[in-house]
């Protein structure tokens, strides 16, 4: 099939079939078109629409996000996940804002150097924003290129990704290149599903070798499985005499990085030495309630909350976090288990 037949085929069912009345699509400026892009990566878009709405009215522009402290974004974002790109979305921000004078850069490798972009969120942005001839690779179109060449192997494999990737710049079309990509993408969200595909109703279909196979679902090759470990972990759910709770900000780095959580202990025997010596502070009853799990991506997390009634001790010699009157906690970036938790408090 000719590259122009493709685009053609696809463009014609976009003007029939595609979304136009999403969020973000009714200002595509470049701040817009980032964040959709960044929100969009690894959540669905039904999710991701009352997220979007709440961030943009706090965050009108990326003048005011790159004001705006960590915490407060973080607080804006707590409960769609995949944190580190908050935080990588507030990095770039100050980045454009110093250095850009708050204009997103307008060429691949700027893009691609701040943080969080990489070459597909990089590409959506010239493409929707800028209006340049640029492919994109997210999870939507990756699938439609691997069933509409039959492609064998995982996308996640380099060599596969490569192959795409040169598949994706040779199906470009000359003209109306914002409408084409957005057309991918809504293809794969609506259609051509992971699960399910609606080949019946897919524009690309007489020229689909996935289809042809009879077996599209086949397509693209499932990542190998591993067995995914499942962590243990006790929370600290301290209060004092006026019902304030204890919560400590986490490290940048590592799951939940930046956000506030309850103290933690892999070992509750030492929990005793622990409050005594480090917050200084004295235990006078404790309870376990019922245990949750949260799912990462690589990994199970099964936490056993604790409630803690507790009385100053003396003054703890470094600080082990801040105490907050349950309903202030909720300004602050918050896990989503921890938030449920709280308001399970109140």
């Amino acid at each position: 099939m000719k590259n122009s037949g493709f685009a053609q085929q696809l463009l014609h069912w976009f003007d029939k079939f595609g979304r136009k009345d999403l969020p973000w699509q009714q200002q595509p400026s470049p701040y817009h078109v980032w964040l959709s892009e960044i929100m969009l990566q690894q959540t669905q878009v039904a999710t991701v629409i009352a997220y979007y709405q709440r961030f943009t009215a706090c965050f009108p522009d990326i003048y005011s996000l790159a004001k705006a402290s960590q915490d407060t974004v973080l607080a804006q974002w707590s409960g769609l996940g995949y944190y580190a790109r908050a935080r990588n979305l507030h990095k770039a921000a100050r980045i454009v804002v110093s250095d850009y004078g708050g204009n997103m850069p307008a060429n691949l490798e700027a893009l691609m150097a701040l943080p969080g972009i990489g070459r597909s969120t990089a590409g959506a942005i010239l493409t929707l924003a800028y209006h340049q001839p640029f492919p994109i690779l997210d999870g939507n179109v990756k699938r439609v290129l691997c069933r509409f060449d039959a492609v064998e192997g995982w996308p996640g494999n380099k060599q596969i990704e490569n192959q795409l990737w040169q598949r994706a710049e040779q199906l470009l079309p000359e003209k109306r290149i914002a409408n084409y990509i957005q057309a991918q993408m809504d293809l794969g969200a609506t259609l051509c599903t992971r699960t399910r595909p609606d080949c019946e109703h897919c524009p690309l279909q007489q020229n689909c070798q996935a289809y042809q196979t009879g077996e599209p679902t086949r397509f693209p090759t499932p990542k190998p499985k591993k067995t995914i470990p499942v962590r243990h972990t006790h929370w600290l759910v301290l209060q004092n005499d006026i019902g304030e709770v204890l919560l400590q900000q986490r490290p940048q780095q590592g799951i939940w990085g930046g956000l506030w959580s309850f103290p933690e202990l892999t070992d509750m025997g030492e929990i005793g030495d622990f409050c005594q010596q480090q917050l200084q502070l004295t235990l006078l009853n404790q309870q376990a309630v019922t245990p949750l799990q949260h799912v990462f991506t690589h990994f199970k997390l099964n936490i056993q909350p604790h409630l803690l009634q507790c009385k100053p001790a003396g003054v703890a010699e470094k600080d082990y976090g801040n105490w907050y009157k349950i309903e202030d906690t909720f300004k602050l970036g918050l896990p989503a288990p921890v938030k449920s938790f709280l308001k399970s408090l109140q």
